[in-house]
């Protein structure tokens, strides 16, 4: 311990030594952890508003359905409906974290406005206990459900575009029942949402669940959906309803099992944040190697003399990798609060972005540096500036004593 005290103690002497290379290789880690924490902050914070808008607008934390709904529901979901009992949901209430639970019947048939008919996918909800959950279904124009009665229906931004109404006018709503046979509702359009997803726009709409039961002639839910207070709660949550639902009557499904967009876009710009670091540490690894054997070349005297009166060559090869280690401690630490500041002035002005693939409108973008992004940031300073500095130091402790004393002579 006391020997590498010694050879950190004797790196930074040297690095003092020549303020100018060291400030400059400093700087170049620096900004090149600089570059890596934006780049990799944006993408962090991208992940976040793409979670949290598919939490907040369709898929809640949690679902509590049947065993096998998501697989095979889709074909007959009436054959997978959950009782609606008090039991079961007050089990739910007693979840670490609870917010609030909303009870979802879906459902889908054909939308028609006057000589325009339309497939529709539909939610019949709540309005009352689905308000916290959907805090992203923006309503752009009209207004929210109120009640769980009332003869209204909210639509997609696309799927009215594409009906040509507006809120205040009358849609019928055309489905087959639970038994098979022909349903319909009249209903006012109350308002038109959106949500960030545009596909899910363009042919989704919401009616009060009441509504909905009457209309497909069923009793129940086909989901509950549960939502926390914190997203980082839910594999909690879901191991406690594990533990105390029946898994013969119940399947609880979290929120990153139905995001499958969402989880390819994490897949796509994690692999995209790897490469941007593979560059990063390709350029400081280049940069810092470089430095230092230019400090070996201009030291070579130096370390003839240090190997002449006895020091050891391990001891010698130690100090040039210490320096190394230094200079990438110091620049890691320099490009971490410059990122930090440049963060919060850029999140501060939000960086104005096209809508992306999928989404029907443009957003302002931030930089969310987060601590797995500042430790990745940390480990990548370091370990490229120690590997930059091993060639070079065993190039100084393997020089031959009589030939570097003579170099500059």
């Amino acid at each position: 311990m006391n020997s590498l005290i010694a050879d950190f103690r004797l790196a930074s002497r040297n690095l003092r030594r020549n303020t100018q290379r060291t400030l400059v290789a400093t700087l170049t880690v620096a900004f090149g952890i600089v570059a890596f924490l934006l780049a990799g902050g944006f993408i962090a914070w991208i992940f976040e508003q793409m979670r949290e808008s598919a939490i907040h607008s369709q898929f809640g934390h949690l679902q509590i359905v049947r065993p096998a709904y998501f697989e095979k529901g889709i074909a007959d979901p009436y054959a997978f409906l959950l009782p609606d009992q008090a039991a079961e949901r007050e089990v739910v209430g007693r979840i670490p974290g609870f917010k609030s639970l909303a009870p979802r019947l879906a459902f889908s048939g054909l939308i028609s406005h006057g000589e325009t008919t339309v497939a529709f996918i539909g939610d019949g909800v709540d309005p009352v206990s689905e308000k916290p959950v959907s805090t992203q279904v923006n309503i752009m124009t009209g207004r929210d459900l109120e009640t769980s009665d009332e003869r209204a229906v909210l639509l997609g931004e696309g799927l009215a575009r594409s009906m040509g109404v507006a809120p205040g006018d009358t849609v019928v709503l055309l489905v087959t029942a639970a038994n098979g046979s022909p349903s319909a509702v009249e209903v006012e359009v109350a308002g038109i949402f959106a949500t960030t997803t545009k596909e899910y726009d363009d042919s989704a709409l919401r009616l009060p669940i009441d509504v909905t039961r009457k209309l497909m002639r069923v009793t129940g839910a086909t989901s509950w959906v549960v939502l926390l207070d914190e997203t980082d709660k839910t594999q909690a949550a879901e191991g406690y309803l594990r533990q105390q639902l029946s898994s013969e009557r119940f399947e609880i499904v979290p929120w990153s099992a139905l995001a499958d967009f969402y989880n390819k876009t994490v897949v796509l710009f994690s692999k995209q944040v790897s490469v941007v670091k593979i560059i990063i540490g390709i350029i400081i690894v280049l940069t810092i190697s470089n430095t230092q054997m230019m400090s070996v070349l201009e030291r070579t005297t130096e370390i003839g003399t240090s190997l002449a009166i006895g020091l050891r060559r391990s001891t010698l090869m130690r100090m040039f990798i210490a320096e190394g280690a230094m200079i990438g401690v110091a620049g890691g630490v320099l490009g971490v609060i410059l990122a930090f500041v440049l963060a919060q002035a850029i999140s501060a002005v939000g960086i104005p972005m096209p809508p992306p693939p999928g989404m029907a409108r443009g957003f302002l973008g931030e930089i969310l540096i987060v601590p797995q992004l500042v430790v990745d940031a940390l480990v990548l300073a370091i370990v490229t500036t120690f590997a930059a500095s091993i060639l070079p130091a065993w190039k100084a402790s393997r020089m031959v004593i009589v030939d570097a004393l003579r170099q500059n002579q």
